[in-house]
């Protein structure tokens, strides 16, 4: 009513107040005079006008600053040097025993023994030495599945009529075990698939674990994951232990690998987010050498055993001590910056910085007075399927995840190949021998990729181990072939000995360069995800892993049909990796992407460095926000120099 009065005092032309109280230019002055002598309404009024304002909670981006952890959080702890900072990077290498242990525990609890029809004395004994299956000498060959998994399950015996159609059986264990699962429940001959599935559940565990606590530990953060997956690995663990029929052991596995892949990864990605750039490679593969440890334990463990449900008992019983974690691990700090939870991340700063003994008046770059200018804002959590809405990202890890299943799945095929050339050795040493020489390969792998990384970096690494494994898998498919067919002329002068070795040769190199390459492809997308959403890349990355040793026991369930073009087919994959990998960044001493925009500007560099005066190929911060087009990625760059590449070289 009295905008309405006011209108037929000042005629149609006069400008009304606008929409949010204010009045226009020409009648401020006059407002403000009328106001100043007109009595005030109330007291209550006055009150109501005499409070302030609430802060409005913080707008637009966080600061860089805070979005900087290598180089402005890190160093106020003191970065590794801190004692409490090192306590918990050896935290973090102590279930690599146990998990070492329980990845190779399908070894010796589903190897497949030989076997053999009791006597008809009724003592259960043969009046001469028993006549034992041909296919019993290589009952254990294939002990290949590198460090994510247990070794795939052995050819099983062919069926024999005369040996099937018995009530009773003896069993010979060549694992140190002097009962398995297998002799346990008669999974011999038209039972002999029940093994397999055996196989299936715990690998198809591992890789939906990998999926689902990935995405959960960019959401409820890395700590909460790993200790639910502790308790849980426990009870389905022993229950494995009870187990009355194979289905039980089946389904229990099942839930032992879920939650075996939580475990691993939220320890990879705490590893990777508590080291500075200069250490994370080195402290990852201590992680394996630990892990390789419990693989070279493992046939004495299971000698002092002797029976499986001890043995699976005593595989994870160490996992108790885990649940003392619950008092002594923090969350990652890393990802409660990324992630914007200021209000903990400041708590956890003051406890890491009593604990390493650092004062936090030394803080040169004032994180601390930035972070409580942030304290106010919104935690902001992102999940793995936004990396579908960037240009370079979701590439990356596509690459890196088809380099995974590449890896571990032709890793397979050179250990089928190798072995099958040990049929004539001793029923004896035929499984250690085995075992131990797959486990010598594997540890000849981890050693050597630490210079070549340390020389080449992790795409220059990647790209010399996928060329070697081309290189084998092709020279094993093609020459091999060439020489069987000169082997047949009476002149040539070969023989299928000369062969066989050759095989042997191309298997041991290519067992060596495939498991680097599974390896490094891990450790590669750890350090190129983001910090907010590196669990469902890892979960990614290492469920590819996971598809590849899938690719074992789905040959042997079929009886190794299909084994060539199996090998045809990742010899290919091979080809397209090597071109792919041209395509990735290099991540070598550079800090760790924060947020999405951080890992969209993880640009790539030549693999050979420029020469002095040479102009950079690569584009500045400035060229390439113009180029890329994203607008949303100014506040990541404001803090870099123009002159500085994507990837932090200076341009000339």
């Amino acid at each position: 009513m009295a905008i309405d009065r006011r209108q037929e005092e000042g005629g149609e032309g006069r400008q009304l107040p606008e929409e949010n109280g204010s009045l226009p230019p020409g009648e401020a002055v006059p407002a403000a005079a009328a106001a100043t002598a007109a009595p005030p309404a109330g007291d209550l009024a006055a009150e109501i006008q005499s409070l302030p304002p609430p802060p409005p909670p913080p707008t637009g981006s966080c600061s860089p600053l805070l979005l900087d952890y290598d180089g402005s959080v890190l160093p106020l702890l003191g970065g590794l040097g801190g004692g409490h900072q090192r306590t918990l990077v050896l935290l973090t290498w102590i279930p690599a025993l146990f998990i070492g242990f329980s990845q190779f525990s399908d070894s010796f609890l589903l190897d497949q023994p030989t076997y053999w029809c009791k006597g008809t004395d009724g003592r259960g004994n043969w009046t001469g030495h028993p006549h034992l299956p041909a296919s019993g000498l290589s009952a254990s060959h294939n002990y290949s599945r590198g460090m994510l998994a247990a070794p795939e399950l052995p050819t099983p015996a062919a069926k024999n009529t005369s040996q099937c159609q018995c009530s009773e059986r003896h069993y010979l264990i060549t694992a140190g075990l002097e009962q398995n699962v297998v002799s346990k429940w008669d999974l011999v001959c038209d039972s002999a698939w029940k093994v397999h599935i055996a196989k299936f559940s715990l690998l198809v565990g591992l890789i939906f674990g990998y999926l689902i606590t990935g995405c959960i530990a960019d959401w409820v953060g890395r700590r909460p994951v790993l200790l639910f997956s502790v308790l849980f690995i426990l009870i389905f663990g022993l229950s494995v232990a009870l187990s009355v029929n194979v289905t039980m052991f089946s389904t229990l596995r099942f839930f032992e690998g879920f939650c075996l892949a939580g475990i691993i990864l939220s320890l990879y990605a705490l590893r990777i987010e508590l080291c500075p750039p200069g250490h994370r490679f080195m402290i990852t593969m201590v992680a394996s050498f630990v892990a390789m440890a419990g693989q070279f334990l493992m046939p004495g463990l299971a000698a002092l055993c002797r029976d499986w449900q001890i043995l699976q008992a005593v595989i994870i019983c160490p996992f108790l001590l885990m649940l003392l974690y619950w008092f002594i691990f923090p969350e990652s700090l890393r990802w409660l910056m990324a992630t914007q939870q200021f209000e903990a991340a400041k708590k956890l700063i003051l406890h890491l910085t009593h604990k390493n003994r650092t004062n936090t008046e030394c803080d040169i770059k004032g994180v601390m007075p930035e972070l409580e200018k942030e304290l106010s804002r919104r935690p902001k959590k992102v999940c793995i399927i936004k990396v579908v809405e960037t240009r370079k990202l979701w590439k990356n890890i596509v690459v890196l995840c088809i380099n995974s299943l590449t890896g571990y799945g032709i890793h397979h095929c050179f250990a089928k190949s190798m072995m099958g050339h040990e049929v004539q050795q001793s029923l004896t040493d035929n499984f250690y021998a085995d075992y131990y020489t797959m486990a010598g390969i594997t540890l000849a792998s981890c050693l050597a990729m630490c210079p070549v990384v340390g020389f080449l970096g992790r795409r220059g690494g990647l790209l010399l181990f996928m060329i070697l494994t081309a290189l084998a898998s092709l020279l094993q498919l093609g020459l091999l072939n060439l020489i069987g067919k000169y082997s047949q002329l009476p002149d040539s002068g070969m023989s299928d000995s000369v062969k066989d070795k050759f095989s042997t040769a191309f298997s041991i190199v290519g067992m060596f360069s495939s498991h680097a390459v599974g390896s490094l492809s891990v450790f590669f997308c750890a350090e190129i995800t983001p910090t907010v959403i590196r669990g469902g890349g890892l979960g990614l990355v290492q469920a590819s892993a996971g598809f590849g040793m899938l690719t074992a026991p789905i040959m042997e369930l079929h009886n190794q049909k299909g084994y060539f073009l199996h090998h045809v087919i990742f010899a290919c994959c091979t080809l397209i990796c090597i071109i792919c990998i041209l395509l990735l960044p290099e991540s070598k001493n550079q800090n760790l992407p924060e947020n999405i925009p951080d890992g969209e500007h993880y640009t790539r560099q030549p693999l050979l460095p420029h020469k002095k005066g040479e102009q950079p190929l690569l584009l500045t911060n400035s060229e390439l926000k113009h180029y890329s087009g994203l607008h949303d990625s100014a506040a990541v760059s404001d803090g870099v120099a123009e002159n500085v590449t994507a990837n932090g070289m200076k341009a000339m």
